[in-house]
């Protein structure tokens, strides 16, 4: 359910679940965690789904048994903000509770245009990921990132371009190609360039 597919500097990792959403068990989200902890030498490291959700956050079964509010979510988003290359979700459809946590450590999130984004914490009575809200407030503000994560509102990509959650808005089709395509310059530079350039961005 969660592939790994390395051509050289660039690593794609897609989670391949569409039957139920994208939806993470603590099996898959702990073979992201792996795999985000082993791709510390990759230059380009891509986060993708498959099917018109990217991930529904936590499989329903496995959050009434604890996962929701799991470290395990926690070690992913860290392993994936500490890559020194750049890391990007191109997010095929919809964005959902828990799932927020690893592409907001993402350095970019690329959408498609039916992409919805909601994170029904205050609704479940969970608290959301420790380093979610700071991530979320960065990218939007305080103001809204209370609207998703207290109003509980379902926002549409454009809506999440216009407030600086989501970075570019593309055709399904050309998603992959677009987001192979930013990584081009990475993929031809320098590892230490790379990074060092990473660092400075914070």
């Amino acid at each position: 359910m969660i592939r790994c597919a390395q051509d050289g500097d660039a690593w794609t990792v897609t989670i391949d679940r569409p039957d139920k959403a994208g939806a993470l068990t603590k099996e898959m989200l702990t073979e992201l965690a792996r795999i985000a902890e082993d791709a510390r030498s990759a230059k380009l490291f891509i986060l993708t789904g498959t099917g018109k959700v990217f991930s529904a956050g936590a499989d329903l079964n496995a959050a009434r048994e604890g996962l929701a509010t799991d470290p395990v979510w926690e070690r992913l988003s860290a392993a994936i903000a500490a890559l020194p290359g750049l890391s990007i979700a191109a997010l095929n459809g919809t964005v959902a509770g828990g799932a927020f946590g690893m592409i907001l450590a993402c350095d970019l999130r690329i959408a498609v245009p039916n992409a919805k984004f909601f994170y029904p914490v205050m609704k479940l009575g969970f608290l959301p990921q420790p380093s979610d809200p700071t991530r979320l407030r960065t990218l939007i503000g305080p103001a809204r990132a209370k609207m998703i994560l207290m109003a509980g509102q379902k926002i549409t990509a454009q809506e999440a371009q216009d407030w600086g959650l989501v970075d570019r808005v593309v055709e399904d089709d050309a998603l992959l190609e677009i987001t192979q395509a930013l990584g081009q310059d990475v993929l031809g530079a320098d590892v230490a360039h790379v990074a060092g350039i990473e660092r400075m961005i914070g």
